[in-house]
């Protein structure tokens, strides 16, 4: 008996110096990452907390605090309003319309016989494209005096139907809206098509054979089936709608006047270009709350939504 909990002894000792071997290697794999990630993301966000309660221009060494006037002045800014209402309306605007083409584009692919991967491609081709690159191209496609709709309208005879989208504060939202949706949509179509392939057939063919329309398939089969892939899609659109950068920096520069100008242009403008980078960073901070709420709002909805269906 005593021979017995030796041997219990002994191997729950191993077992614990294993356990403890187990960890340290993990530790020593785990830390160069950790170093790096609180040098370059931890240390810079909690300086960002300190430096948004001052009057920094981002050049000066000494550093004057002034307490929350910078979110006073934030509070009482017209021109911080309208980059909220900005962000707010192609944030929902981005949403809505990319999710929409996405998964008419990921339908359209996938009901595809023949060359489905080279007609995934060319919809997924823009997502690689450089925001900058990209910004260029639709910029010189929706200039008044040379773009490419200009041209056409000119060539049939409807030239009075010419729009200055990118000079008219009415329209240049709109340029915006188009130009991302037709980078981003073959992103998320991915996503759905990922969805749409792991639904069961039998589901369709027995719907078909009770005479179920394609409309009454979708509706009833399809859509709730993607509500995971809606999920995700509808965040990451959200997220990345509300950070957006290159497309308004390249093609209107936040105009004309503030049309086009959002939070995350304003940042940029305030911190880089008017040399207030302390203001700068309470602006950035009220984005990443912005963000973080949006998110976790949306999730908790969308989740719902999936146990509901």
């Amino acid at each position: 008996m005593a021979h017995t909990e030796t041997i219990s002894h002994v191997a729950e000792s191993s077992a614990k110096k294993k356990k403890k071997k187990w960890i340290s290697y993990s530790v020593l794999f785990i830390l160069p990452s950790f170093i790096l990630y609180t040098l370059f993301v931890i240390y810079p966000t909690l300086n960002s907390v300190n430096l948004s309660f001052t009057s920094w221009d981002g050049i000066n060494p000494q550093i004057k605090y002034i307490g929350f006037d910078n979110f006073i002045e934030m509070w009482n800014s017209k021109r911080v309003h309208n980059a909220l209402r900005n962000t707010l309306v192609l944030s929902i605007s981005l949403v809505v319309l990319e999710n929409i083409v996405a998964i008419l584009l990921a339908m359209l692919v996938d009901q595809v016989r023949w060359f489905k991967n080279l007609f995934r491609s060319i919809f997924y081709f823009p997502v690689l494209l450089s925001g900058i690159v990209m910004g260029f191209v639709w910029a010189i496609i929706f200039n008044y005096n040379f773009g490419v709709i200009s041209q056409m309208l000119d060539k049939i005879g409807l030239g009075a139907l010419k729009i200055d989208w990118l000079g008219n504060p009415n329209y240049a939202m709109i340029a915006i809206i188009v130009t991302t949706v037709w980078k981003g949509a073959g992103y998320y179509m991915i996503i759905y098509l990922a969805g749409l392939q792991g639904i069961p057939p039998e589901l369709h063919e027995a719907a078909a054979i009770d005479g179920a329309s394609r409309w009454q398939q979708f509706r009833r089969i399809t859509f709730p089936l993607l509500a995971g892939s809606m999920t995700v899609s509808m965040m990451l659109s959200m997220i990345n709608a509300l950070k957006i950068f290159d497309q308004i920096a390249v093609m209107t520069d936040g105009g004309p006047g503030f049309a086009t100008e959002t939070m995350t242009y304003i940042v940029y403008k305030v911190g880089f270009g008017e040399l207030r980078q302390g203001y700068g960073t309470a602006l950035s901070l009220i984005l990443f709350l912005l963000i973080l709420i949006v998110s976790l709002i949306q999730v908790r909805l969308l989740r719902k939504r999936e146990v509901q269906m």
